[in-house]
């Protein structure tokens, strides 16, 4: 398929800047496969779509403050290394500006917390060592939150507590599971109530979530790999459940790298049309931007031309984009 079989046009204003006032007050565009039909609902009508039996399937990835800014030991330009992945006791980063930061710059963030910028690796990628008394405690102390490049404001305080999900325990992720970042904990008692069980699985969302698709052609694309475990009671569950809801494409994504490589390791499995579903009966998620991975797979899924419709709507009827914004459930 070519990559322009997947975009279309989204006025810049329905990006949202900013999460909904209440963390569960989004709208959903409920799509039915199987009529070929939608439902403009609100988030919290999702019990009423569950049944006896079902099971929901979170991501438990916490998201840390991986981007970092600082200068250059000596200088006061502005640096900043975006934390990918631990690597031993190193660091897979960004680094910008990449250029003017050679092998064994020194960059400080603030007293007794610095790094240095020892290689370059693939992509323009670069490892970095961190030093400090604690990293974590410094990480989370003297780090930003890391909000997508769409959403056009400085990180706030308020990013700190609205850009995790509910249900967040593993940390190890550079975006958020955007899907999950509607549950509250009195949803998530209304879910049960309704007869569903809950599951938690984990991805650490990497860099590749903000990477585009570089080949025209959709089956020629590679995914940059990520962590992925599902622990045996989640496997059991998912054996064992009549309907797997996943929430979100990285629950996707964790789930069916599960029936096709096993409880554990690196997946950058890519999802497409023709690519079977081996689990994932219904989906949550957010709305993805145009010509991504994650709206490849959304297609793949509800079908391209209804997945396609369907956005044409949401956009004519002004629901939110990306990670602050509205949903879409797929039964």
């Amino acid at each position: 398929m070519d990559l322009s079989a997947f975009n279309y046009e989204l006025p810049e204003e329905l990006i949202a800047q900013n999460p909904p006032a209440e963390r569960d007050g989004a709208r959903m565009l409920v799509l039915d496969r199987a009529s070929q039909s939608w439902q403009d609902r609100q988030f919290r009508d999702l019990p009423a779509y569950l049944q006896q039996d079902d099971l929901l399937v979170f991501n438990n990835s916490r998201v840390f403050k991986s981007r970092l800014i600082g200068h250059r030991a000596g200088h006061t330009g502005r640096v900043e290394i975006f934390l990918a992945e631990q690597l031993g006791d190193t660091w897979r980063a960004l680094v910008r500006p990449g250029r003017k930061l050679p092998d064994g710059t020194i960059v400080e963030f603030a007293p007794g917390f610095h790094a240095i910028v020892e290689e370059r690796l693939e992509h323009g990628e670069r490892r970095v060592r961190l030093y400090a008394a604690d990293q974590w405690q410094a990480i989370e102390t003297h780090g930003h939150v890391p909000l997508p490049p769409y959403i056009r404001r400085p990180d706030e305080a308020a990013d700190t507590e609205r850009y995790q999900t509910v249900f967040a325990r593993e940390r190890g992720s550079v975006a958020a599971p955007t899907a999950g970042l509607h549950f509250t904990p009195q949803i998530l008692q209304q879910c049960q109530a309704a007869g569903a069980s809950r599951a938690e699985v984990t991805l650490h969302v990497g860099l590749g979530t903000f990477q585009p698709l570089h080949s025209q052609t959709v089956e020629e694309n590679q995914l940059h790999s990520e962590r992925f475990h599902v622990n045996p009671m989640a496997a059991q569950q998912l054996d064992e459940a009549h309907r797997v809801i996943a929430v979100g494409t990285t629950a996707v994504r964790t789930i069916e790298s599960f029936y096709r490589y096993g409880n554990a390791g690196q997946t950058s499995l890519f999802i497409y049309p023709g690519v079977e579903f081996r689990r994932v009966n219904a989906m949550l998620t957010n709305f993805h931007l145009p010509q991504s991975s994650l709206l490849v797979l959304i297609s793949a899924f509800a079908g391209h031309d209804f997945a396609m419709a369907a956005y044409r709507h949401a956009v004519s009827h002004r629901y939110r984009f990306f990670s602050y914004g509205d949903c879409m459930l797929i039964l």
